[in-house]
């Protein structure tokens, strides 16, 4: 939105600076974008008169003219044809620099030139060459009572500031100068000085001339119109003109620069219709048929649909509602009577047309955000009485005013005491009843703290109190509310047990070189029941057979994972998904969502160096270990056969517990399985409930011991145990012993072979001895490796391996 500052003061009084005035616009929430100082670049360019106009000896496209200022006489060689002797002209004498515009872009300096043997000292200027218009037939002709040696710029009336306003979609009352006024009558205080639209009628009655037939007031809630007759179409007048180029619209002529203007002074579109050319005289407003034709003002055949609005005379379509109008009744240089239409459409309805169709304008971009209802018919008599008096026309008697269901002003109460409670401010009642009068907003009722006003139908975005909140948070100034601190209490945020649990394995699991993937909750039915044999919620509308049923397991999406990294060669695979399974409930339409993870890997154990061994069960049981360190006692967990999981390898899986609860499994995969699954490579699977690990993980307590004093004793022994017996039962029945003096107990070799006997194993174990308190002497020592060795050898049927 632009307008100039001098327009503005038409409206409003005020003594702002205009840097003044946009600090104020732009903390009220109208950002002022740009600032343009009219005239700038203008100072050595002044009126000056043609004295004589000779053809160029050496140029047939070149004349030569003597042009004075009132003082002195200057030589100018000029390309223009449309000057003549005696005209007065805009003259840039040397030295001047004119302004960067649509003629030149960086500017342009004058310099005294000879020009095809003739001497030039200085340039008669075209409009555009001034930065005044994007296109220019000629040399500017300046007025016959312009006096000579006069600054371009007072004689032009340049000496104005543009302003560069950015309006948000909530607020069209500000797309016109009048609205403004409104805002800084709110900011100062001041009141808005309306424009006069009183109209001087003769001739006919508008009801004997012209007929308007509304057959859609849904689209359309109102649509007026006025006849002026005899109108003389000519150029506007310099005033208007420059006003309308500030806004950068192009001037066409008086009447429809006049229908411009009011658009830009009071927000509301018009359109005028070559009267004579409306069959019937006569206007009807109704949906358009499908796939019915329009010629647009663009010369643009136009295919509409039934949700289109379509203005028409008595035969035909004469204007796409609130987008633009007609080819066919545009009104020309042969224009002599005209027919001005005011109207309210429906915004929806404009802005799907203007989408559709692809056209956008200064119409189309107000009536999409809404106009006012009720200023329709002051914004049309502003208009026809401007045409009465620029284009010497004849305004029928009376207007036609199709409103069947008038819109009204809502109501909105607000609370004084609830808007300083909100803003943190101390707003007083007389502040309040300023920025009221300024809004134009009548207060109807006060009743102590409460205040309830009638909000006019321009303010479209005013509807509740915290709306009319805003309005006093604005105009008040968000520079004027202190700032600060919320009274809460200050509290720690608890520990989220499910989120520790998951990082901390997530974590393990990426440092040992893991990838996370991502994979749908639908699975392929057939393949699931390959794992799990349960039944699994099936989808209703599945996009594929592969994606029929919701997951009971995360293992079959990381397989196919897997599969397909094998298939591309990618031979040493770590990958893991954290995710959610779901297990059908009986007789509950919802699943009970259970969070798991889940790993796989194949390959090398270390693929980055040049060792050749496979990655095992054991280095996964090892991964495993290091993620429940700080979770879990390292006692609680469990590793125990899992011969009864079918789709894993019966003597490398097992079922992992805590605190005698199963929590998950993991293993080798069947051979059986991957053979029907075409893997070649034997894959290592893990899958754990992450919501149990998370209630078990709760319940340790975390203790911190001190760093210690004294030095420890490792005593490495070895065993012979029946070749059944788990290592892990080892180190269980060595903690169930609850000697303070055994810090650590490991396994650091399995043997089988030479010096051990057939059906048996030798199985070293280092314990780590330290006490709190001393240096532990040999004695010491000799009795907790006595000790361990009565109970294993009781538990486990164990003996000390001599040689």
């Amino acid at each position: 939105m632009k307008f100039t500052l001098n327009w503005l003061k038409d409206y409003i009084d005020f003594d702002l600076s205009p840097e003044e005035l946009s600090d104020s616009l732009t903390m009220a929430g109208l950002e002022v974008e740009d600032i343009i100082y009219q005239g700038k670049g203008l100072d050595n360019v002044v009126s000056a008169q043609i004295l004589e106009l000779d053809s160029h000896p050496n140029a047939e496209k070149l004349s030569l003219c003597k042009v004075t200022d009132g003082e002195n006489t200057y030589p100018i060689v000029c390309g223009a044809t449309n000057m003549k002797a005696g005209d007065k002209v805009a003259l840039a004498k040397i030295g001047a620099n004119l302004p960067p515009g649509p003629k030149f872009e960086d500017g342009l300096k004058i310099k005294k030139a000879k020009i095809r043997g003739e001497v030039s000292e200085g340039m008669l200027c075209a409009e555009n060459e001034l930065g005044l218009g994007e296109e220019s037939d000629g040399i500017l002709i300046l007025s016959g009572s312009a006096n000579l040696g006069d600054p371009i710029a007072t004689v032009l009336g340049l000496n104005d500031v543009i302003f560069e306003v950015g309006i948000t979609p909530n607020r069209p009352d500000c797309l016109s100068v009048i609205g403004v006024a409104r805002e800084v009558a709110a900011l100062t205080g001041q009141t808005v000085k309306h424009p006069d639209s009183s109209v001087s009628e003769s001739g006919d009655d508008i009801s004997s001339i012209a007929k308007v037939e509304l057959q859609d007031s849904e689209k359309c809630p109102r649509y007026s119109c006025r006849v002026i007759k005899n109108v003389s179409i000519g150029p506007s007048p310099d005033w208007l003109k420059r006003r309308l180029e500030a806004s950068d619209i192009r001037s066409i002529n008086n009447v429809v620069d006049i229908t411009n203007y009011i658009l830009l002074e009071f927000g509301q579109p018009l359109h005028a219709f070559d009267y004579d050319l409306l069959e019937d005289h006569k206007i009807v407003v109704r949906a358009a048929n499908e796939e019915e034709i329009i010629k647009t003002l663009d010369d643009v055949e136009r295919k509409l649909t039934s949700s289109d609005l379509l203005i028409c005379d008595g035969k035909r379509p004469v204007a796409l509602a609130g987008v633009m109008g007609g080819a066919n009744t545009e009104v020309s240089e042969k224009t002599k009577n005209v027919l001005l239409e005011s109207a309210y459409f429906e915004p929806v309805t404009v802005r799907k047309t203007s989408k559709a169709t692809g056209l956008r304008s200064e119409s189309s971009y107000r009536f999409e955000r809404g106009v006012d209802p009720n200023a329709v018919v002051k914004a049309l008599d502003r208009a026809a009485e401007l045409i009465r008096e620029l284009g010497d026309g004849e305004i029928a008697k009376g207007f036609i005013d199709e409103y069947p269901n008038p819109i009204e002003p809502g109501e909105v109460k607000l609370s004084l005491e609830r808007t300083n409670k909100v803003l943190g401010t101390d707003i007083s009642p007389e502040e309040l009843a300023r920025i009221a009068n300024g809004l134009e907003f009548e207060e109807l009722e006060s009743n102590g703290d409460e205040h309830t006003f009638r909000i006019p139908t321009f303010r479209v975005d005013i509807t509740r109190e915290i709306d009319l909140i805003e309005e006093a948070a604005r105009l008040h100034g968000y520079d004027n509310i202190p700032t600060t601190l919320p009274a809460v209490a200050m509290s720690s945020d608890k520990v989220n047990i499910n989120k520790v649990v998951q990082d901390r394995l997530k974590e393990v699991l990426i440092s040992s070189g893991f990838y996370e993937v991502i994979n749908y909750s639908f699975e392929d039915h057939e393949l699931l029941s390959l794992i799990n044999k349960s039944d699994a919620l099936k989808i209703l509308n599945p996009l594929t057979t592969e994606s029929s049923v919701m997951r009971t397991s995360m293992l079959p999406g990381l397989l196919k994972n897997g599969i397909l990294n094998l298939n591309h060669q990618e031979q040493d695979l770590r990958l893991f998904e954290i995710g959610r399974v779901y297990l059908p409930i009986e007789n509950s339409a919802l699943p009970n969502e259970i969070r798991k993870i889940a790993a796989l890997a194949t390959g090398r154990r270390t693929p980055e160096f040049w060792g050749k061994e496979e990655f095992d069960f054991f280095d996964f049981k090892s991964i495993l270990e290091r993620g429940f360190e700080t979770l879990i006692n390292k006692e609680d967990v469990e590793f125990l056969d899992a011969q009864e999981i079918g789709f894993l390898h019966p003597g490398k899986s097992a079922r992992i517990l805590v605190n005698n609860s199963e929590i998950g499994y993991m293993g080798e995969l069947h051979p059986d399985l991957s053979e029907k699954l075409e893997i070649t490579k034997k894959l290592y699977v893990l899958e754990l409930d992450l919501d149990e690990l998370a209630n078990i993980s709760k319940q340790k307590n975390k203790t911190f011991k001190p760093l210690p004093k004294f030095p420890s004793v490792r005593r490495d022994i070895a065993l012979i145990v029946d070749e059944s017996t788990p290592v892990g039962g080892i180190l269980e029945e060595i903690n169930k012993i609850g000697s303070s003096l055994i810090e650590d107990a490991a396994i650091f070799d399995v043997y089988t072979g030479e010096h051990v006997e057939e059906g048996k194993k030798s199985v070293a174990v280092s314990l780590h001895l330290r006490a709190t308190d001393k240096t532990l002497t040999e004695e010491e020592i000799n009795k907790v490796q006595e000790k361990t060795l009565k109970k294993l050898g009781l538990a486990l049927g164990a003996e000390l391996r001599t040689i």
